[in-house]
């Protein structure tokens, strides 16, 4: 496959890198007392957070690699996140749950792209998509550059389902290529997760999917006041027939079935498949739930889940091998 000259990644992670500050900070930082009121920016209310890379010196970097050699990467998308969803969704709750798991435990969180691979949203309005090769290659340069510096030890933390092979590769790139080792964070999460208690009959299944009910309200915690839930509805989907037959099966488990419904679906206009999202849904979103159903406890719940499941996960390796990468 060709791949992008060094020029242009180094364009793209100039021009994409490390885009707008985390809010998770409980009140805006202490202004110097020199500073007169007035005297600085009124947008900013960011305070500093802990192990972000974006906020720290590098002195503050070398202290932090005294500690640790592990870095979360953030891996998200700039795409359509229906009516009422912000375009950044899938890098800005990334990054927010990467953050809530470096305050418990040491780790540095290194965002370095907005955007990532969604060529089938590509229809609606501010969708920045890149090739699965330059998506590749500025995440696989830019842990270079922090293994150089001493860290060994990486967790991507995939936020956006069309990443998926690219971050498979850029995990296998570092594993195979460099010192380093690497994994995919939300699947480690996933090995240390705790069987949920039963409550009750099961629930019918419902399909709920690209900024549906679950991911608004992952937004509606981790994002306060981005989401204008006054502007969501339910979505018209509409699908090819034989795509349509597959739902009721995909909604009752059947694996073989949404292995297939999903290697046809959520696809570019120009493969011809019909399955765009701009063709399948008149909103953008990818639910037949009405987005504004969704609370922030809801999106509470879940991320406590995953941050509890990822701390676990990171400190257990740090356990099994306390000084990283020799």
């Amino acid at each position: 496959m060709m791949r992008p000259t060094s020029a242009l990644a180094a364009v793209l992670a100039t021009a994409l890198i490390l885009g707008p500050g985390p809010a998770i900070a409980a009140k805006p930082p202490a202004l110097p007392k020199a500073v007169e009121p007035g005297a600085v920016n009124p947008l900013w209310h960011d305070g500093k957070i802990k192990n972000y890379l974006p906020y720290m010196s590098w002195p503050e970097v070398a202290a932090l690699l005294k500690k640790t050699d592990m870095v979360i990467i953030p891996v998200g998308a700039m795409e359509q996140h229906g009516l009422g969803g912000p375009i950044g969704t899938d890098y800005l709750n990334g990054t927010q749950r990467a953050l809530l798991i470096a305050q418990q435990t040491d780790v540095l969180v290194a965002p370095i792209l907005l955007p990532g691979q969604s060529p089938y949203h590509a229809e609606f309005p501010g969708t920045i998509t890149l090739s699965s090769e330059t998506v590749e290659r500025v995440y696989f340069e830019a842990a270079q550059s922090l293994i150089k510096q001493g860290f060994r030890r990486f967790l991507f933390l995939n936020s956006h389902g069309g990443n998926v092979a690219t971050t498979d590769f850029i995990v296998d790139r570092i594993n195979q290529e460099t010192p380093a080792v690497a994994v995919e964070l939300g699947a480690a999460a996933e090995l240390m997760q705790q069987p949920a208690p039963a409550a009750g009959p099961a629930k019918p299944r419902v399909f709920d999917r690209h900024a549906g009910v679950n991911e608004t309200a992952n937004s509606l915690y981790l994002t306060p006041g981005l989401y204008d839930q006054s502007v969501a509805r339910a979505a018209t989907l509409s699908y090819p027939p034989h795509l349509a037959a597959m739902v009721p099966q995909v909604l009752n488990g059947d694996r073989a079935a949404n292995l297939v419904f999903l290697a046809e679906a959520l696809k570019q206009k120009s493969t011809g498949k019909q399955t765009s999202t701009r063709e399948m849904s008149d909103t953008g979103a990818w639910s037949v739930l009405d987005p504004k159903t969704a609370t922030a406890d809801m999106g509470r719940r879940d991320n406590e889940a995953f941050v509890a499941s990822a701390v676990a996960f990171i400190n257990r390796w740090k356990a099994l091998r306390p000084n990283g990468v020799n």
